[in-house]
C-alpha cells in the first residue's frame, strides 16, 4: 500500500521556461505598444504640419488680399527672395514682408510685419526696413520650416504688355497708364490681379511635393 502523494512543485527549469515565455510575451507587448505611440506621434505631427501650411497659406492670401497702393512705396514688389507689399491696416498702412532664407538643412519661410505708418515718410522708412532684414528683427516670424524653393507670379488681365501668368521678378514694366491725360501724374506699375505662390518642400520636411496656391487681388 502506498502513502499519499506529495505535492509536486515546478522543477528549476520549468521555472525558468516560465519566465522566459513571459519575458517573450512582455517584449512582444511592449513592442506592440510603441509602434501604436510612435505612429500616433507620426499622425499628430504629419496633422501640425498641416495646420502650419493651411495657417501660413491664409495668413499669405489675407495679406494680399489687404494690398493697398498709397503711391508712396511700391504696392506689390518680388525680387526672388523677398515678396514686399503695402497693406491696409487698423489705422493707417503696414509693409509686409515674405521671405525666404537658408537654414541648416532647407529654407524657412519669414513673415516680417512692419509698424503701421500714417505719413508717406514713415511708410518710407519701414519699405527701407524691409529691405535690410537679417532674419532677427522684432516682427520676424519664422512661418514655415522645410521649403525648397518658391516661385511667384503675377496675373494681369486685359493689359496689352502682358496677359495671364508671368514671373514676378520680370513683370515691373507692366504699366498703368495715368488717368487724365497729359496732366495726370506720371504712370505707375500696376498692381496684378492675381498672384500665384508655388512652393516646393524640402525631403524629410513632412511636407511632400509641392503646393501651387493663387490668390486674386481687390481691384
Amino acid at each position: 500500500m502506498t502513502g499519499p502523494l506529495r505535492p509536486r512543485g515546478f522543477t528549476l527549469v520549468e521555472v525558468l521556461v516560465a519566465l522566459l515565455v513571459l519575458a517573450l510575451m512582455a517584449s512582444m507587448a511592449w513592442q506592440g505598444v510603441d509602434g501604436i505611440v510612435r505612429a500616433r506621434d507620426t499622425s499628430q505631427g504629419q496633422i501640425d504640419r498641416t495646420l502650419r501650411l493651411n495657417a501660413v497659406i491664409g495668413q499669405w492670401e489675407t495679406d494680399l488680399g489687404a494690398v493697398q497702393d498709397t503711391g508712396a512705396v511700391p504696392a506689390l514688389n518680388f525680387d526672388g527672395a523677398t515678396l514686399r507689399l503695402t497693406r491696409s491696416a487698423a489705422g493707417g498702412v503696414q509693409v509686409v514682408a515674405w521671405s525666404l532664407r537658408p537654414d541648416e538643412s532647407a529654407s524657412t519661410l519669414l513673415r516680417w510685419a512692419g509698424p503701421v505708418a500714417t505719413t508717406s515718410a514713415a511708410l518710407q522708412d519701414s519699405w527701407l526696413a524691409s529691405q535690410q532684414l537679417q532674419g532677427n528683427e522684432a516682427g520676424q516670424l519664422r512661418a514655415l520650416e522645410g521649403v525648397n524653393q518658391w516661385q511667384v507670379y503675377f496675373w494681369y488681365q486685359n493689359q496689352a504688355q502682358s496677359s495671364g501668368w508671368s514671373n514676378a521678378q520680370s513683370s515691373g514694366n507692366v504699366v498703368r497708364p495715368p488717368a487724365g491725360g497729359a496732366s495726370a501724374p506720371a504712370a505707375a506699375v500696376a498692381l496684378p490681379s492675381g498672384v500665384r505662390l508655388v512652393m516646393e518642400f524640402a525631403p524629410g520636411s513632412g511636407l511632400s511635393g509641392s503646393i501651387t496656391r493663387d490668390a486674386l487681388l481687390e481691384p
